[in-house]
């Protein structure tokens, strides 16, 4: 009989995790509170694929930057000074994880590299159209400082496997021709690519559906529970409460996981991060000539770019640490549309779509995949800003959790009788 799973979150991480335990024969009760799968984090994020933005944020300039921004409204990286316990415990144990910041940059960047090669095959075998473009991503600089701290990233990224190559000014109005301004230099990395996050998170959702992952969309997680052997939820659906019985769960609900882990008796520290996109309309042909086809990051700004398709261009980032606030504030995204307007003048952007969305980051900046303390409990979550990037690998080291988990009880299970 085939061990049924639950996946509590309908975003990237756990439609990917879906996906991937369902090709292992296993069957699976996705849960999602939204009327569609990816509405939330998943929804207008920067569009990017990007092993080369694998380096972690556990760096010392981060903090030094942090304070000076604080009273900035609108700084790259925001923090509420308001102290909270929960905020506290995550800012001490960043700061902890410094010192691995070299290893972890590296470790994310094989990470980012093996999940690529998923996210193609499966977008492939189902047919998934996500305003894919494989055109790079063109790293820019204005000053010498940054693009030297851009040349030591280069040597962890390539480290960890992801050959990217620094590129003069003339060169990158060459691969880039609609990008006005003055710069000092620029990083280009041809392997990586953009598209469409909820594009993609809807199509694979339904390609979980025709593997017969049974998805339960508008059903509100009231709590979960474990003894190690049988996990329940009760949700919450067309005002009527229920409770539902599976043999294991994992847990892929971004900011709200840390709440749900604690039902289950496991620490998750995951801090709420908060980040902006705007989505301008390329809505006439002088603004669509004007946008640029390759993906960009902008180190200084912290925003990252993506062409979707013909007619629209998303501006994405900043940091804000705010706790859990979906509230879009216009100091926050007059930045992104000013970047617009200076680095892309003839982009028409009278209209623009505004987004918010919270990044569910782990201290150490690396994502927390396995088992917790029971044993049919598991965890897929805390990618940060690379949760697209990741999640096709993650959910691939899911399922061998699961599945090692699953050949665990089986032994358990015949070693008396054989005994």
């Amino acid at each position: 009989m085939k061990k049924h799973m639950v996946i509590i979150g309908g975003g990237i991480t756990g439609v990917t995790s879906a996906y991937a335990l369902a090709q292992q024969g296993i069957q699976v009760t996705l849960i999602e509170k939204n009327r569609y799968p990816g509405m939330e984090t998943s929804y207008a994020n920067g569009g990017q694929l990007s092993a080369s933005n694998a380096e972690v944020w556990t760096h010392p300039s981060t903090i030094v930057k942090g304070l000076k921004w604080m009273l900035q409204s609108d700084a790259p990286l925001l923090m509420n000074p308001a102290p909270t316990w929960h905020k506290l415990s995550w800012m001490a144990e960043f700061v902890a994880a410094i010192p691995r910041y070299k290893d972890n940059t590296i470790t994310t960047t094989r990470l980012a590299i093996e999940s690529r090669e998923h996210h193609f095959a499966w977008a492939q075998a189902e047919g998934i159209e996500f305003d894919h473009k494989r055109e790079g991503i063109l790293h820019i600089y204005r000053d010498k400082k940054g693009f030297d701290h851009a040349g030591e990233v280069s040597k962890l990224l390539a480290q960890g496997g992801l050959p990217r190559r620094a590129v003069t000014p003339d060169e990158m109005k060459a691969i880039e021709p609609t990008l006005q301004g003055q710069y000092y230099g620029g990083y280009f990395t041809e392997s990586d690519s953009t598209g469409d996050i909820h594009k993609f998170t809807f199509g694979l959702a339904k390609a979980c559906e025709r593997l017969g992952v049974m998805l339960l969309t508008e059903h509100q997680v009231l709590n979960v529970a474990s003894n190690g052997q049988t996990a329940t939820v009760q949700v919450q659906h067309q005002g009527l409460t229920e409770t539902l019985t599976f043999d294991g769960i994992v847990i892929c609900a971004g900011v709200h996981g840390r709440g749900l882990a604690a039902q289950l008796g496991d620490r998750l520290n995951i801090y709420p991060v908060k980040g902006y996109s705007i989505t301008v309309g390329l809505n006439d042909e002088a603004s669509q000539a004007a946008a640029p086809q390759v993906s960009l990051l902008d180190d200084e700004t912290k925003l990252v770019t993506s062409r979707l398709g013909a007619d629209r261009f998303r501006v994405a980032g900043t940091a804000e640490f705010n706790g859990i606030d979906l509230n879009i504030r216009a100091d926050r995204i007059k930045p992104l549309v000013n970047w617009v307007n200076q680095c892309f003048p003839g982009v028409d952007t009278r209209r623009v779509e505004p987004w918010a969305g919270l990044r569910p980051m782990m201290p150490n900046m690396l994502p927390r995949v396995g088992a917790g303390k029971k044993a049919n409990v598991f965890y897929n979550t805390g990618h940060g800003h690379l949760g697209w990037t990741l999640s096709a690998i993650t959910a691939h080291q899911l399922a061998g959790h699961v599945m090692a988990a699953m050949q665990d009880n089986v032994r358990s299970f015949m070693t008396p009788a054989t005994a």
